[in-house]
């Protein structure tokens, strides 16, 4: 059980920096375009786009992939150790 538990943070983790890499590739032009770009697109654009829709910009500052980082790490850590704990006292 402890296994599947540091597996799911490990991919947790691995996910919250796929999110700040994607993040960086907006400030160099035609990153997100190549290859990796894409890749990473395809796999952050569907986790980002709800927050797109909730948090509005400010100016030309889009503040939503700082709350999707810190949602996400709010799950890695006491939701994760939640939902184990409850599948630990059921077993």
């Amino acid at each position: 059980m402890f296994t599947l538990y540091r597996f799911l943070g490990t991919l947790l983790q691995l996910y919250s920096f796929a999110l700040i890499i994607y993040i960086f590739m907006s400030w160099f032009p035609g990153a997100r375009e190549s290859s990796i770009g894409s890749f990473i697109g395809r796999i952050c654009e569907p986790y980002l786009e709800p927050f797109r829709r909730i948090v509005p910009p400010i100016g030309m500052l889009d503040l939503s992939p700082i709350v999707a980082i810190l949602v996400l790490n709010f799950a890695a850590g006491y939701g994760l150790q939640a939902l184990f704990q409850i599948l630990s006292s059921l077993l």
